[in-house]
């Protein structure tokens, strides 16, 4: 079984059709770290709110000011938009496409952690590399939920398309496969966010199961240039040829 990890995105979308948090993992795992972000959110406290999301003007916050546990929720994959979740447009797939992204894709939240795609999570905002009070997101999550994450991913292929920065959430202590894209022998960065949605679109068009068959899939405008291994780390790199 082919599993995805994924980044999330500054972006929200608003709105959901239930109030009820599902995630990934331990129930009480994030306790601490939800509360002290929905303090701070509730507190009133303007300069403390906009260093938290990473904004200048108080007027921008205003959306994400909600009791998190009382706010509407949706699927992560939909919740989340960007230039990532722009190329992946889940809206537009197939109904049996939309439910394999969901069942198969790990996202890694600055403030959920690592939850799964079709997890229920609200609107909120933390700006990456931003701590939640006192709280470090990245190695409070490395601490709380490697373990776990080892063990769901024990007999799955690792295809990891996450931002280098979700490193620091959690590393694979077993055999994974990452991706490089060039163009012009440049390495992409803004715009690799671009193609690791593509990358995730065309595995969910076509239920790609695993890796040897992830190797045998054929993305328009991407052609293998060379593979790469170092210890449990494959890198894939991609030429853009459009």
């Amino acid at each position: 079984m082919l599993k995805i990890l994924f980044s999330p995105s500054e972006g929200k979308k608003s709105g959901g059709e239930t109030d009820q948090i599902d995630l990934f993992g331990a129930t009480n795992a994030r306790d601490e770290i939800l509360q002290t972000y929905n303090n701070i959110v509730l507190s009133q406290d303007k300069e403390k709110i906009l260093q938290l999301f990473g904004l200048k003007k108080w007027d921008d916050a205003q959306q994400y000011i909600e009791d998190i546990f009382n706010s509407p929720t949706m699927s992560a994959i939909e919740r989340y938009e960007g230039v990532a979740y722009d190329y992946l447009d889940f809206t537009s797939l197939s109904f049996e496409a939309k439910e394999f992204a969901k069942e198969h894709t790990i996202i890694f939240s600055n403030l959920f952690g690592p939850i799964l795609a079709k997890d229920l999570i609200p609107t909120y905002k933390v700006k990456q590399g931003n701590s939640i009070g006192e709280i470090a997101p990245d190695k409070f999550y490395k601490e709380r939920f490697s373990y776990q994450l080892d063990l769901y991913l024990a007999n799955a292929d690792i295809l990891d398309l996450r931002a280098g920065y979700y490193d620091k959430f959690y590393k694979p202590n077993k055999n994974y496969t990452t991706l490089k894209f060039l163009k012009n022998g440049k390495t992409l960065s803004h715009w690799a966010k671009a193609y690791r949605g593509l990358v995730l679109r065309e595995i969910a068009k076509h239920k790609v199961d695993s890796l040897e068959a992830f190797a045998k899939l054929e993305i328009e405008n991407l052609q293998i240039k060379e593979i790469l291994k170092k210890k449990n780390k494959t890198e894939i790199i991609y030429d853009i040829i459009g």
